[in-house]
């Protein structure tokens, strides 16, 4: 029995450490790809003049790696979450252009130090979270609306809200998720079946934290005036 537990313990270990490195390796392909976009003013000029059509394909790459997750090989999937992250990079460039430095590390380091606390969270929490799935779903229809709405009304005070409430669903998206992760390494899942299953868990958390360092960002600039005036 021990020799059991030990061995399902050392799996999920083996899983949520292989999730994580695929989420990390896209989290920092998404920050040199923008750090060199916006070095480059003839690129990044270029990206803003295409930024519709990379949005498009990015939302086109999310629904494929989601809609097809038990159909594509572990490679398909691997290149398709990449793409995802460089493509990441090239439209959030005009965020390097729209803030300052110093706002997005602090925002970067804000994003960083509550996800890992959310994960954590997640990892070791003994309530089953599952039940809370349609309640995140809802919210982020919500929160979704709420966005569209603001985007005719243009109230600060709106946008101040959207963001703090956006904050705190993708905080507990992550911890939600890294359950749900643990979960399903806990059900014995391995090998090809096992790598796809990574890939998918860290674009779930590559999201969660991409939505999250947005929010933040929004936060600092809207409550601190740390957005770039040149």
């Amino acid at each position: 029995m021990q020799i059991t537990a030990t061995r399902t313990e050392n799996l999920v270990r083996t899983f949520m450490a292989r999730t994580y490195s695929w989420m990390a390796a896209g989290l920092a392909l998404t920050a040199g790809v923008a750090y060199l976009t916006a070095q480059n003013e003839v690129l990044a000029s270029q990206v803003m003049s295409l930024r519709l059509p990379l949005i498009l394909a990015q939302f086109v790459i999310v629904l494929a790696l989601s809609g097809l997750a038990t159909r594509l090989s572990s490679a398909v999937a691997g290149t398709l979450f990449i793409a995802y992250a460089a493509l990441t990079g090239l439209t959030f460039s005009a965020l390097l252009f729209a803030y300052s430095p110093s706002a997005v590390i602090s925002a970067f380091l804000t994003t960083a130090g509550t996800f890992g606390a959310m994960s954590v969270v997640g990892y070791v929490i003994k309530r089953d979270l599952s039940a809370m799935g349609r309640f995140f779903l809802f919210a982020l229809i919500g929160l979704l609306v709420a966005m569209i709405v603001n985007l005719f009304v243009a109230s600060s005070v709106l946008t101040l809200g959207i963001s703090v409430i956006g904050v705190l669903l993708f905080a507990g998206l992550t911890a939600y998720d890294t359950q749900m992760l643990r979960n399903l390494a806990l059900s014995g899942v391995q090998g090809e079946m096992a790598e796809r299953a990574a890939i998918n868990g860290a674009l779930a958390l590559y999201l969660n934290f991409i939505n999250m360092f947005l929010f933040i960002l929004r936060i600092f600039g809207i409550g601190g005036g740390l957005s770039r005036s040149d």
